[in-house]
């Protein structure tokens, strides 16, 4: 049932469009950057819609600016605003309610071989559509302000959030065909403390499940570390070390070979993370579904099953 929002008849709808935009950013100066306002009249503009409202419509946090059970009302209000001006615009056509920024937050190799082709063929029926993608290794964000969703490798455990298993991908130990010819091949776990790790920076490691390589085999010593999954596979190919690679990324390249892959096949999960009503708006729901589809297309793939195709 939806409870009425107090003094919504007399909310003046440029003043909920702005509201709109900070929730989708979570910060005043990127929605007044947007709008083509500055933050003081932001500010003010949201003060005036919270006084007609009777109450506080946004809280700060950590992380920018989340909506209050009053505010997510007020949202939803805001969005009918945008679908009526949209509908306008578009004259006697129908909308294409598929347009808009749609913030993301994922992994490198999930945002290069997932979300950019996914991406790729929504805008194709859908050009208004606009993706922009932040590109880190991290756990899902308890506060997730100016993100519409996220991509995290590993269950996540938040609260007032969807969480949706996406698929699995497999990760291996790999060498470049250069590597063994020079330094040999090693035959089992124990022979792998002889050689350097290329991985992820161990002190800014912050997915626990990501820490198979120094658990599994602890004697490893470092080599080239890297919070860039795309340096891990660069620094394998040129010899740096083994690297503990993704085998839809490492399977690409045939210079490099698969090591123990009896020993080493760590199978994670990515899971996409979104607020309660991010899946409101049209646009972040036809990308979540997008990435949903792209997810199942190249499942073999992601497990290193067979190779991924360009």
């Amino acid at each position: 049932m939806n409870i009425p929002l107090r003094g919504a008849a007399a909310a003046n709808p440029d003043d909920l469009l702005i509201l709109l935009a900070v929730a989708r950013s979570g910060r005043f100066t990127t929605a007044a950057e947007s709008l083509g306002l500055n933050h003081t009249t932001v500010s003010r503009r949201i003060t005036a819609l919270e006084t007609t409202l009777g109450g506080r419509t946004l809280s700060r946090t950590p992380g920018g600016w989340e909506l209050t059970d009053l505010g997510r009302r007020a949202v939803r209000a805001a969005e009918d605003v945008e679908t009526a001006v949209a509908t306008i615009h578009e004259g006697d056509g129908e909308a294409d309610q598929i347009a808009g920024v749609v913030r993301i937050s994922a992994t490198d190799g999930f945002s290069a071989f997932i979300v950019a082709p996914a991406v790729a063929q929504l805008r194709r029926r859908h050009p208004r559509l606009s993706v922009e993608i932040v590109n880190v290794t991290r756990r899902a964000l308890q506060h997730r302000s100016g993100l519409d969703l996220e991509v995290v490798v590993g269950e996540p455990q938040v609260h007032r959030a969807e969480a949706i298993r996406l698929g699995d991908y497999t990760l291996g130990m790999y060498a470049s065909r250069d590597y063994l010819d020079e330094f040999g091949t090693p035959t089992g776990i124990a022979e792998l403390s002889a050689h350097p790790l290329v991985y992820f920076v161990d002190s800014m490691l912050q997915v626990d499940d990501l820490d198979a390589p120094r658990r599994l085999v602890p004697g490893m010593l470092d080599s080239l570390s890297s919070t860039n999954v795309f340096v891990h596979v660069e620094a394998t190919r040129a010899g740096a070390g083994i690297g503990f690679l993704p085998c839809f990324m490492a399977g690409r390249h045939p210079d490099l070979v698969r090591l123990l892959p009896d020993d080493f096949a760590e199978r994670l999960p990515y899971w996409m993370v979104l607020r309660p009503d991010s899946l409101r708006q049209p646009a972040v729901a036809a990308v979540a579904d997008a990435l949903r589809r792209r997810t199942a297309a190249v499942h073999d793939a992601l497990l290193g099953i067979v190779p991924l195709e360009h």
